[in-house]
C-alpha cells in the first residue's frame, strides 16, 4: 500500500514540473489552472454581489411593506376588538393599525396623486424604522399635537418644494354635495417632517397623517381601521397561527397576507436571475477544465513509453489511472484553492474601498452590497469540483488502457 502511494505522488510530482522538451503541455496545464481558478473567482464574487443585492432590495421593500398585514374584506372595516384579540393573543407581535386613502397633493402650483395613510403614531414608529426615523428629525410634539399634520416623502418634499410647517392641499376620492353638484373633500395639511425610504415610488407617493384626521374625512367613528400592519421576527410561520386565529373571532371580516406574497413576482424574477447567471458562470469553469482534459491527453501521449515500462514492470492499470486522476484534480483543485483566494481578497476590496459607486438616486445606496452566502460558496465550490473529478476521470481512464505491448514494440 505504501509503495502504491509512493508510487502515485511521485509519478504526480514528476508531471507536474515545467517540461522544457515540451512546454506546450506545461504552458495548457497553467492555463487550466488559471483558467478553473479566474472562473470559481468570478463566480463567488457575482454571487456575493447578487445576494447583496438581493438582500439591499428585499429591506427596503420588508420596511415599506411590513412582514404582516391584516386587511379588511367586507365593506364595514377591522373592528378594535379584533385588534384587542390578537393582540392578547400574540403579545409578542407589534401592531399597528391604519386608515387609507387616495389623494392628490398640491402646493405651489403643482400637483401629484398619491397615498395617505392615517397610523397611530406610536405604534407605526414601532414598526416602521423610516417612519420612526422622520418622527426622530422632525417635531414630534407638533405631530402628536397638529391633528392635521402630514409627514412625507423626500420626493414629494422636492417635487412640490416643500418645507417644514408647509401647507399642503390633499384631495381626497371621497366626494361631498356642493350645491348642485358633488366635489372631492379638501383639507390643508402642515407639513411636519420628511422620510426617505431610499426607493423613489414611495417617496412620492406615500403621505402618513393621524388617525384621527383621516377618520374624520372619511366620516368614520374610532375603532375602524382599513388594515392592520404587524411586525414579526418570523412572519412565514405567524400567519398561520393569526389565520387559526381569526378564524375563531366571529364575524372577524379580516385577511391577511406576508410581505412575500405582495411581492413575489419580483423577488422570484430575482431568484430565476440568479440560478442563471450561476449557470453561465459555471459554463466558465467547465470550458477551463477542457484544457485539464487537453494538458493530461498531451501527457500521456508524450509519456505513452514510459506508462508502458510501468505497466510491464508490474504498475496495475489501476495504479496508472489514479495516478492521473489525481494529477488532474491537482491541477483543478489548485484552480479551485486559487479561486477561493482571490475572491476572497477581490470581496474584500470592493467591501473596503469605494472602487465601484452606485447612484444612490436609482439604487437608494452608493456601496456595491456584498453579501456571500456559505449555500452559494459550498455550491460553487462542490460544483467546481465536480466538473474538475469528470475533466480528470476521461484522460486517466484512457491512460489505463494503454497497451504496454504494443508500445514497447513499436518504440
Amino acid at each position: 500500500m505504501q509503495n502504491k502511494i509512493t508510487l502515485n505522488a511521485f509519478l504526480i510530482k514528476r508531471y507536474l514540473r515545467f517540461d522544457k522538451n515540451q512546454p506546450f503541455i506545461s504552458i495548457t496545464a497553467i492555463l487550466a489552472f488559471l483558467g478553473v481558478g479566474v472562473g470559481v473567482m468570478v463566480l463567488i464574487v457575482a454571487m456575493a454581489i447578487m445576494n447583496g443585492m438581493t438582500k439591499e432590495f428585499e429591506k427596503k421593500l420588508f420596511v415599506m411593506n411590513y412582514p404582516l398585514t391584516l386587511f379588511a374584506t367586507t365593506s364595514k372595516g377591522i373592528s378594535q376588538s379584533v385588534l384587542e384579540s390578537l393582540e392578547n393573543r400574540f403579545p409578542e407581535l407589534s401592531f399597528s393599525p391604519y386608515l387609507r386613502m387616495q389623494s392628490v397633493a398640491r402646493a405651489n402650483g403643482v400637483m401629484s396623486a398619491g397615498i395617505v395613510f392615517g397610523v397611530d403614531a406610536k405604534r407605526e414608529a414601532k414598526i416602521n424604522e423610516i417612519f420612526a426615523k422622520a418622527l426622530k428629525n422632525s417635531n414630534i410634539s407638533d405631530f402628536y399635537q397638529d391633528e392635521f399634520s402630514v409627514i412625507v416623502g423626500e420626493g414629494l418634499r422636492d417635487l412640490l418644494m416643500l418645507e417644514n410647517d408647509s401647507k399642503i392641499s390633499l384631495f381626497f376620492t371621497k366626494l361631498q354635495p356642493t350645491g348642485l353638484t358633488f366635489s372631492p373633500t379638501m383639507k390643508r395639511f402642515d407639513v411636519k417632517g420628511f422620510f426617505d425610504s431610499g426607493l423613489k415610488a414611495y417617496d412620492t407617493s406615500y403621505i402618513y397623517t393621524n388617525l384621527t384626521a383621516l377618520a374624520a374625512i372619511k366620516n368614520i367613528g374610532t375603532g375602524i381601521y382599513d388594515g392592520i400592519h404587524i411586525f414579526s421576527p418570523k412572519p412565514q410561520e405567524d400567519i398561520h397561527a393569526i389565520k387559526q386565529a381569526l378564524l375563531e373571532i366571529p364575524n372577524a371580516g379580516v385577511g391577511i397576507e406576508g410581505w412575500w406574497q405582495q411581492n413575489g413576482n419580483f423577488f422570484s424574477a430575482m431568484a430565476l436571475e440568479k440560478r442563471a447567471l450561476f449557470i453561465v458562470l459555471m459554463l466558465i469553469i467547465l470550458m477551463a477544465s477542457l484544457n485539464i482534459i487537453s494538458s493530461l491527453l498531451m501527457v500521456i501521449m508524450n509519456r505513452r513509453k514510459e506508462i508502458a515500462l510501468l505497466l510491464s514492470l508490474g504498475a496495475t492499470a489501476t495504479e496508472i489511472k489514479k495516478t492521473f486522476f489525481w494529477l488532474g484534480n491537482c491541477i483543478g483543485m489548485g484552480g479551485i484553492l486559487l479561486g477561493v483566494v482571490l475572491s476572497m481578497g477581490v470581496l474584500y476590496v470592493l467591501s473596503t474601498f469605494p472602487i465601484i459607486s452606485l447612484p444612490a438616486d436609482v439604487y437608494g445606496i452608493t456601496k456595491l452590497p456584498i453579501d456571500l452566502s456559505l449555500i452559494d460558496f459550498f455550491s460553487t465550490i462542490i460544483g467546481a469540483m465536480v466538473i474538475v473529478c469528470i475533466a480528470s476521470y476521461y484522460p486517466a481512464k484512457k491512460a489505463s488502457q494503454i497497451d504496454a505491448l504494443s508500445v514497447l514494440r513499436n518504440e
